[in-house]
């Protein structure tokens, strides 16, 4: 994947800020066709292009008709951070979201998927059942927002950005940049 192989060959430290996308999200979900109601939108054409964009990449790409509030995900997420091995949650959470079209805000398919990465589901239930990680991805969406972010994903380094599923040599051009102006 683009983001470890800039780990590995630009030794970058990789550190995963959520942001709201649509926190005004049911726990059931909102269809597509309702999200992008009356804003002019050709999903299908939107599809197309991010496929062909995932695809240029290796990245498996699904076909879903539904949008799920990501809050509870976002706080396990940064709860996996914390964990070893943890850091594969943000793969696991992307495959079952965009490839398979589950349901990111449902407690069950959390478990599903902490249990599937040998994680402690136990301490996975407490923090999702607590909301243990509240206050850190709060933090997250005030950084994101003061760094301007606007869309997901987005990739910040040394005050640049680029926004959306972007090739290597862009990213690479980003840290590349954030490192010149750091030696200057």
């Amino acid at each position: 994947m683009r983001i470890e192989r800039l780990r590995t060959e630009h030794n970058v430290k990789i550190e995963w800020v959520h942001f709201p996308l649509h926190p005004e999200t049911p726990g059931e979900g909102r269809s597509l066709a309702e999200l992008f109601a009356g804003r002019g939108v050709d999903r299908t054409a939107m599809h197309a292009q991010m496929k062909a964009r995932m695809d240029a990449e290796g990245l498996p790409y699904g076909e879903r008709t539904m949008t799920y509030n990501s809050r509870l995900a976002q706080e396990l997420g940064k709860w996996a951070d914390t964990q070893p091995g943890g850091e594969a949650i943000h793969d696991a959470m992307f495959r079952a979201y965009f490839v398979e079209a589950r349901n990111i805000g449902d407690p069950a398919v959390l478990l599903e998927i902490v249990d599937k990465l040998g994680l402690s589901s136990e301490d996975a239930r407490e923090v999702i059942e607590k909301r243990t990680f509240k206050d850190a991805v709060d933090q997250d969406w005030a950084l994101s927002r003061q760094l301007g972010v606007t869309g997901v994903p987005t990739f910040v380094a040394g005050g640049y950005g680029v926004v959306g599923a972007q090739p290597y040599e862009t990213l690479e051009r980003l840290v590349e940049k954030a490192a010149s102006e750091e030696n200057h």
